[in-house]
């Protein structure tokens, strides 16, 4: 403890203060939860460290010098109280000194506050009036992808298997908020034949606020499942929101993961959506399955037509999503030949079920943000996989609000159903509630806790053997405890 306040003495300190407001997206509010309850700021940059963007650098020169002038103010005042015995002033000017770590921990937030709502948010509202009508005015077909999960993979997928045919364009990487949805459209050619716009939802209200800006013609919900109940509260309000697509296009050219078990509840009712599920879509059919850690290979038929698939995206779940991805390729112009070589350059994204080798052993890299239903997913392709021996490792899920001990004691269950040899879990928050999850589902290998996770991610070469399948599922980023 005596350490950590030595710490915020540290010039670093300062370069520390933005790298937790770039954390949170500069986002007042986590930072300040995030702020009370460090206990050591010197192991706050462990993991990563700051990004030197624009704003970054000059938060970091804004802050030090502020810093500085502090200090500064606070020896004059001592020197005033010397040299001319002015009363008090020695006081005022030793707590300038003591305090300002923590003045300029909070002062930090004002012109972040100051610039959104006089820069930010004006010109945010300027960009999505000159977006809405640039979409309003695009002749392509504009898809929306929308859900709790699994957004970005059936993104890059349509993105994909529809360019062998058509000219697409899909809004880059994880961009899926309303600005990221400005600037695509800023950017477009115009002569698209078809968008694919992910929307990033966080809050309630965001679905139909993006839809209203994309006006959408198709729209796909990948699945629902526990994420953002720090904003939703509920599970049921993130399906509203989400479930707002549909109701925007009026049910019509919307289809929906029938894979989702928590989407049930909420579309029972909604009859003219059309369904995806690892067993086909629209028609096609979906047989002779073989999942391996390179790739899923299968065939697709509907009456007398076949098509033989193999797609580098891993596991069964992924069936559904590249169901879908065919016909409606098929539907919307693509010939077979394209379709199937479209399928075969598949690949998965940037840490969601992408796989590599590692001294003879398989490496499932499925780290980006999770919720319940990848777990399930990877659970249950570790459990189908074939190996010698086979390792789970998680530091569990975040934002899950008031449901975080019933959610890890559920992927404590999954994980005991998939009955991996060792299960890794690094020590937070919910490592406890994981492990009870365990022990209800009477799991019987080894379990380690990892106090250190960066150290494990690094030296995991001298923890695996030839013909080991590890499953590393979630991430768990500093500004969570």
């Amino acid at each position: 403890m005596i350490a950590s306040l030595f710490a915020m003495y540290r010039p670093r300190f300062a370069t520390t203060l933005v790298y937790m407001l770039q954390s949170t997206e500069y986002q007042a509010g986590p930072y300040l939860a995030w702020f009370w309850r460090t206990q050591h700021f010197d192991r706050v940059m462990y993991r990563r460290t700051l990004d030197p963007t624009k704003t970054a650098r000059l938060l970091r020169l804004a802050v030090l010098a502020g810093m500085a002038l502090e200090v500064a103010v606070g020896v004059a005042l001592i020197l005033v109280w010397w040299l001319a015995g002015v009363a008090g002033a020695e006081y005022f000017g030793l707590a300038l000194i003591i305090a300002y770590p923590v003045i300029w921990a909070h002062l930090v937030v004002v012109p972040l506050l100051l610039g959104r709502w006089f820069i930010v948010l004006p010109r945010e509202q300027r960009l999505k009036a000159g977006a809405k009508q640039i979409f309003a005015n695009h002749p392509g077909v504009k898809i929306a992808v929308a859900g709790s999960y699994g957004k970005t993979s059936m993104k890059e997928l349509l993105l994909t298997v529809l360019s062998e045919g058509k000219k697409v364009a899909a809004t880059p990487a994880n961009k899926n908020v309303a600005s990221s949805h400005a600037q695509f459209a800023a950017n477009l050619d115009g002569d698209e034949d078809i968008l694919i716009i992910e929307y990033g939802e966080g809050k309630p209200g965001d679905v139909p606020a993006f839809a209203a800006t994309t006006q959408p013609t198709h729209g796909i919900i990948t699945g629902l499942a526990p994420a953002h109940l720090d904003q939703y509260k509920t599970l049921e309000r993130a399906a509203q929101d989400i479930l707002s697509l549909a109701e925007y296009l009026d049910q019509k050219q919307v289809y929906i993961n029938d894979d989702s078990p928590s989407l049930h509840e909420y579309t029972a009712k909604l009859t003219q959506l059309a369904r995806y599920s690892h067993q086909g879509a629209l028609g096609w059919k979906v047989s002779k399955v073989q999942v391996k850690p390179d790739g899923t290979s299968f065939s697709l038929s509907k009456g007398k037509r076949e098509l033989k698939l193999h797609s580098g995206l891993l596991g069964q779940h992924q069936l559904g999503p590249l169901s879908l991805a065919v016909a409606l390729a098929l539907e919307l112009g693509l010939s077979e030949k394209q379709v199937v070589s479209g399928v075969a350059q598949t690949q998965p994204f940037e840490h969601r079920m992408q796989s590599r080798q590692l001294g003879g052993a398989w490496i499932i890299d499925d780290t980006y943000n999770g919720n319940l239903e990848g777990v399930r997913a990877g659970t249950q392709l570790l459990a189908n996989l074939s190996a010698k021996r086979k390792l789970y490792v998680t530091p569990g899920l975040v934002d899950q609000g008031k449901q975080t001990k019933v959610v890890h004691e559920q992927v404590g269950e999954l994980i005991a159903q998939a009955k991996p040899d060792i299960v890794v879990l690094m020590q937070n928050s919910v490592t406890k509630h994981i492990q009870k999850g365990l022990d209800t589902g009477h799991y019987q290998g080894e379990v380690r806790v990892e106090a250190d996770p960066l150290a494990f991610y690094q030296n995991l070469e001298h923890f695996v053997a030839a013909g080991d399948v590890v499953l590393m599922q979630n991430d768990w980023t500093d500004n969570y405890a």
